[in-house]
This record gives structure tokens, sequence and C-alpha cells, in this order.
């Protein structure tokens, strides 16, 4: 059995997670060349070999309102995956079961399968240490070991009794120290002189509908006080329909090139960058781009989570930092005036441009540590394959 090529079950929701589920895929690809992997994932999984039975924007939802709109078929699409795995005969059933990130959906999915006997993992540590302890209890029921992308994090779960390993963070090694700032701006036709600001509303449909106006109202102060400014937005496939019609309503003659999706090329290319708190934020700090984080959600979402933070940093920059390196502008805070004026503070105070440069620059180093390796020692590991 040990000379058969490993297969793998796997789930990863929306954008963020079939990026970092790829870069995994790619590592366990190093250690078994053969391997086999099905689920739900998207485009990167798929270059990777991956056999997508679902596709991963199925997940794509944020908050406690979306989950409520979209949770009967989030449920029927949780049990046929799980009946699907556990009906496979036992010689081709999956060696583990790798729930990417998306822990509301993969949780559940991941105690069943575990309770059925397939080993599980679980690929993203969720942010207890910021907010929803509760969740602690879950992972213990649900997974055999937890791959954590932050360096303190396998010390919490493992007081709780939870297997746990810090094996980075797979854009580390992906994103390169030294930014190509300059191929950047002529790989999108953004020659010349002058810097550019990158417009980062997120990937998701209610992103968009709450972060997308106030970032373009924004980019138009901004381009009020500094003429010659320039911006780029990236659109994540298939919302390209939704930013047009703003772009002509809001922003019609504001300076600004539309990118089918390509947002690393943008963050290497621009001077700052508007961007939405999550995964976008730690790619522009790899990026060594300072920045404005800022969301927004519906108020019975933002009411829901606002007593649950027990800290007060939202981003991921700010919480490796332990302090504010970055402004935040959270729900009402986030207007166009405050994200214009923090956008163009950036280019007032060259001093604390640089100096937030060097912290991500540290921040780069500690969460670079060969994440795709350490994975599939782990994965090897609860799999009895090491």
């Amino acid at each position: 059995m040990t000379s058969t090529p490993p297969r793998f079950g796997m789930v990863a929701g929306e954008a963020s997670g079939d990026l970092l589920a790829g870069l995994l895929l790619q590592g366990m690809r190093t250690r078994w060349p053969d391997l086999q992997a099905w689920g739900i994932g998207g485009p990167r999984m798929a270059a990777q070999g991956f056999t997508a039975w679902w596709p991963h924007d199925k997940l794509s939802i944020f908050g406690y309102v979306d989950a409520l709109l979209n949770l009967r078929e989030l449920l029927g699409l949780r049990r046929q995956l799980g009946d699907r795995l556990l009906a496979l005969p036992e010689a081709e059933r999956p060696a583990a079961f790798i729930g990417i990130d998306a822990p509301d959906f993969n949780f559940g999915l991941e105690q069943r399968l575990r309770e059925g006997g397939i080993k599980t993992v679980h690929f993203v540590c969720p942010s207890i240490w910021a907010w929803r302890a509760e969740r602690v209890e879950k992972i213990r029921r649900s997974a055999d070991h937890v791959l954590c992308l932050f360096p303190f994090e396998p010390e919490l779960l493992q007081k709780s009794g939870i297997a746990a390993s810090y094996v980075g963070h797979p854009l580390a090694d992906a994103i390169p120290l030294e930014p190509p700032q300059l191929e950047s701006r002529a790989a999108l036709g953004l020659g010349g002189q002058g810097p550019v600001v990158a417009l980062l509303p997120g990937s998701r449909r209610s992103e968009i509908k709450y972060l997308a106006e106030p970032f373009l109202r924004a980019a138009l102060l901004m381009q009020q006080a500094r003429p010659y400014l320039r911006f780029v937005m990236p659109v994540a496939p298939g919302l390209r329909g939704l930013i047009e019609p703003l772009v002509q309503g809001v922003a019609p003659t504001l300076n600004l090139t539309l990118l089918e999706g390509r947002s690393h090329e943008a963050l290497a290319a621009c001077d700052v960058t508007l961007v939405a708190s999550g995964t976008a934020t730690l790619e522009a700090a790899l990026f060594k781009r300072p920045m404005v984080i800022a969301y927004r959600m519906h108020w019975l979402n933002w009411w829901r989570m606002k007593g649950k933070n027990y800290q007060p940093w939202v981003g991921l920059p700010n919480v490796l930092a332990r302090e504010f390196l970055v402004p935040e502008l959270i729900q009402d805070q986030c207007t166009p005036e405050a994200l214009a004026r923090e956008g163009l503070a950036w280019f007032a105070e060259p001093e604390r441009y640089t100096r937030v440069q060097a912290r991500f620059a540290e921040q780069h180093l500690l969460l670079r540590c060969n994440t795709a390796q350490r994975a599939s020692d782990a994965i090897a590991q609860v799999i009895g394959r090491a």
C-alpha cells in the first residue's frame, strides 16, 4: 500500500484558499509526483492536477447574512461531498482529507470524515487568537493535525491538546524578497514616472458591494490632491460586470487601469495600496507596500463580530507586528475621506514609509521557511508515510 500514490480529498474556498492550496499541492507533488486529489477547488489547484468535483466559488460568501441566505445549498454540498468520499471502497479512500481555510464549511465535514475513519488535516489555523475562541472545541473534534501559518499559533493549539505544526506561509516563498516594480509596471503598461496606487477591494461580491465605491471615491480625492497619481484595480474573474458600471458611474475621470486578476503584479508595481482586510493585506506586506487596510460589511455581521475580537488589530501585518504599523479603517471609519487622507499620508512621510518597508521585510523572512516541504512533512506523518 505504501508504494501506491496517495489520494487526498481537499476543499478550498474562494480565491485565497485556491491560491494557498495550489502552492501546497505543488510542494506535495515534489514528495508524491503521482498523487491524486479531488474535491472542491479552483484554477490554481487544477493547474497542479487537482480534479474539482465542484468549483471553489461555491464557497465565496462572507459573514452570517450571506451564510444564512445560502445555508441550504452549503449544507447540501457538504453532505454530498462527505457522502461521496465515505462511499469510496477502502482501497480508493483518501489517505487524508485536507481542508484549506473555509472553517465554517470544513470543520463539520472534517469531523464527519474523521469519525468515518479518514485522517483530517486543516491548513490555516482559524484566528482563535483574534476572535471566536469557541472554535477550539470544533478544531479538536475535527482535525487530526493543523498546519499553522504563523509561529505563535501551534503553542495556542497545543495547550488545548490539538496537534499542530508551524509551516510558515507559502506566499512568503512564492513572492520575491525584492519586488520587481519596474518590470511589473512595464508588464501592466504603466511605463513612465510617477507614483501608482493599487485599489484592492476584495474578490467576493459582498466585498465589492461594500468597498469598491468608497475606494473609487477615495481615489478621486487622492487624484484631486495629487493629479499625477495613477491607479490600478485588479478584478477577480467574473466581477468585471460589477466593477465597470461602478467606475463609469462614480469615477469616470479617474486615471484608472482595470486588470483581469494580476493582483501580484499590481502590488509589485504600486507604491501604496488601499486593500480589503484579509489575505491580500499579507500579500501587500510581502511586496513591501505601505497600505491602508479597510473593511465594511452588512450591519448585522458587524454587530455580531465586533464584540468577539480579543485584540485591537484586524489586519495581518499589524497582528504579526503587535502594533498598528499601518492604518485600519473598519466599518463606519471606512469613508472615502479617511481612506484618501491615510493613503496620501504615505507620500508625505518618507521616513515612515521606509520604516514600514523594513518591518515588512522582517515579516517576510519570518514567514519564509519552505512551507511546501514543511507542510508535506507534517502530512506524511499524519498518513504514516514519513
